[in-house]
């Protein structure tokens, strides 16, 4: 079949028919129609072209009754469900002209080894899927005559998720690839070999009216969900650990700390070496405000204590409390004349620091600590099985903050003695 009439949604005409790019990224709104036009595009190629298509979510068992039942739909749709043969043992697709879908789930990674003849990959919700499961892909899909392609559809999460460090910035890496503003603002980017394409429900003339309504109530009784299944954007997503916690210039910050009455100096060390982050924070208290300056950090990985004790021998006159479960690596920057000492540790006391942080009016960043705004801005509380939320647990590790536990373990609103604040 050579030519496939088909009624689209006018803003996914242009997608369906561009194949000149190796990965497409589709995000949107809920109701936007991504995934159907996904499985349009996906039918129309493989009708005109003999090939292997591989389809994966997250969790295998999910398939069924998402890509695999759209695929159905839109080939009875649009027509030609008599040139295609869907099976469920094994779940396939095949078609007359020798083409077939397959399917697979992250969760069974091992089956993902025998990629052999596929050419094209539609990962479904990407954003669930694990990065090492996304580079997995990424480094099998090579056919050695067709061109390869990958198309990744997903609704907006938590600009904390590997998708959009991946796709638009991640600013631990200094890595800077699309503003995400920049691709509401025009639909369709193309960078690179990338085909990136935003979509919302009002780009679907098919959904219903009702359906509408009800995402643009949630604006009212859902904000979050909201900018997410109605505004199909990037953001936080859950509830914010420390909504208080704001970014300004470093001049304004420092001069804010001269004219504190009563300050308190405060510094704290999170040790890491090679899949976490050694972390330093600097801290100033204004007790009669309750305000919590972040003026300094150190922020390093894969990196030795002679190397950090190197990097941070500026700091080796102030008092730095560290994690108390390192006590070979506290008593080598001692020998090192650093005024380091144990922080006090016990069960329960990630939820208690936490508290404690919280308690304060404002958190006010520097933004020259770009480390401790990108782990403490958009950090989100983790939720349980049940949607509450974990009060210990967070969304990312964020080592930062650990850094400031520390720092303030002796800390007491009740009995807060003041203090001196040196080498600003």
């Amino acid at each position: 079949m050579k030519n496939i009439e088909f009624i689209l949604n006018d803003h996914f005409a242009e997608f369906v028919e561009d194949w000149d790019h190796k990965i497409y990224l589709l995000v949107g709104g809920y109701g936007s129609s991504k995934s159907y036009h996904v499985a349009v595009k996906l039918i129309r190629k493989l009708l005109q072209e003999k090939r292997k298509a591989l389809v994966v979510r997250e969790v295998y068992d999910t398939i069924r009754d998402s890509c695999y039942d759209l695929l159905e739909e839109v080939a009875e749709a649009m027509g030609v469900d008599g040139y295609l043969t869907f099976t469920t043992s094994p779940m396939q697709v095949r078609f007359k002209n020798g083409s077939k879908i397959i399917f697979k789930g992250m969760d069974k990674p091992a089956k993902l080894k025998s990629m052999n003849g596929v050419s094209i990959v539609w990962i479904e919700e990407c954003s669930e899927v694990k990065y090492a499961g996304f580079k997995e892909i990424l480094g099998r899909l090579r056919h050695p005559v067709l061109s390869n392609h990958i198309i990744l559809s997903t609704n907006p999460v938590s600009k904390s998720n590997w998708c959009y460090r991946y796709f638009f910035q991640d600013k631990k890496a200094k890595l800077f690839i699309l503003d995400d503003e920049k691709l509401y603002k025009e639909r369709c980017v193309v960078v690179g070999k990338t085909y990136y394409h935003h979509s919302t429900v009002d780009d679907n003339y098919f959904v219903p009216q009702d359906y509408i309504e009800q995402l643009d109530d949630l604006k009212i009784h859902d904000p979050d969900l909201y900018r997410v299944a109605r505004k199909g954007r990037f953001g936080v997503n859950g509830r914010l650990v420390f909504p208080q916690f704001v970014v300004e210039a470093d001049e304004q910050v420092r001069a804010e700390m001269k004219n504190v009455r009563r300050p308190l100096e405060k510094n704290g060390m999170d040790f890491g070496f090679v899949t976490s982050y050694n972390a330093v924070v600097r801290m100033l208290i204004d007790h009669d405000n309750k305000i919590l300056y972040l003026y300094d950090e150190y922020y390093s990985k894969d990196k030795t204590d002679p190397e950090i004790a190197e990097d941070i021998k500026k700091w080796k006159d102030i008092l730095i409390k560290a994690d108390c479960a390192e006590p070979k690596a506290i008593r080598y920057y001692k020998q090192k004349g650093f005024r380091i000492r144990a922080c006090k540790k016990f069960k329960g006391s990630r939820k208690i620091y936490t508290k404690k942080v919280k308690r304060f009016r404002k958190i006010v960043c520097s933004d020259k600590c770009e480390n401790i705004i990108d782990e403490l801005q958009d950090l989100t509380f983790a939720v349980d099985k049940n949607g509450e939320i974990i009060e210990d647990e967070f969304n990312i590790d964020p080592h930062t903050l650990s850094a400031i536990w520390y720092g303030l373990d002796d800390y007491e609103v009740s009995d807060l003695k003041g203090g001196n604040i040196r080498n600003l």
